[in-house]
């Protein structure tokens, strides 16, 4: 095991961002749910103000927990072409799934930030966390969504990343920041002692501006 817990690895992944801390332009978006925790800690620890952004993931016929691709807050699709087309998955049930998931990321958006003033992400340099990252498909969809928003710089953070995953992501952002890429990755939960669910109450309370 790497983490305690989600804080914990939030807390080591925030040594490896202290250039960061403090400064006005830069903002900490955590990804649902559990990275939010995450993200709550790095935010946390270097005095950054906390966000959200709010990908959701295309899993394959039958496996809905196997991402085959992403769909972003502004609506971009983002597919693993090799592995649609290595099992023929249909156009139509790729379409009817991201529709469903983008109305699931406007719900989330609504629940989430309900007590937040509007996100305003233009030439801002926006950090990007996750729990763990595996096949990269959720957080390259949230690279998309930044990028549409007007982020000038993009950073993803997560304290641990499949390494193909690291490969295929330093291409998209600006720069990857991470703790431990090991090439037998498995699943994130593998990396914690605790890998609890979070819940969407734990979500609306870290988000929660602070008085």
């Amino acid at each position: 095991m790497l983490f305690r817990d989600r804080v914990d690895a939030g807390r080591q992944l925030a040594d490896r961002l202290k250039q960061y801390a403090n400064q006005a332009e830069v903002i900490v978006l955590g990804l649902p749910r559990g990275g939010v925790v995450t993200a709550a800690a790095v935010a946390k620890a270097l005095k950054l103000p906390l966000d959200i952004i709010v990908p959701r993931k295309i899993g394959a016929p039958g496996n809905p927990e196997f991402a085959i691709g992403a769909v972003g807050e502004t609506g971009e699709v983002i597919l693993d072409e090799r592995v649609v087309k290595l099992f023929d998955i249909p156009a139509a049930y790729i379409e009817s799934v991201a529709t469903a998931e983008r109305a699931e990321a406007e719900r989330r958006l609504r629940v989430y930030r309900a007590n937040l003033p509007p996100r305003e992400l233009k030439d801002k340099t926006a950090i990007l966390v996750d729990d763990g990252v595996a096949t990269g498909a959720t957080m390259r969809a949230a690279v998309r969504s930044v990028e549409a928003q007007g982020a000038k710089k993009i950073i993803v953070a997560t304290p641990v990343i499949a390494a193909d995953t690291l490969a295929l992501l330093e291409r998209e952002a600006d720069a990857v920041v991470y703790v431990e890429a090991p090439a037998d990755f498995g699943a994130v939960g593998r990396f914690y002692e605790k890998f609890d669910q979070t819940s969407d109450e734990e979500v609306v309370a870290l988000l929660k501006p602070k008085t």
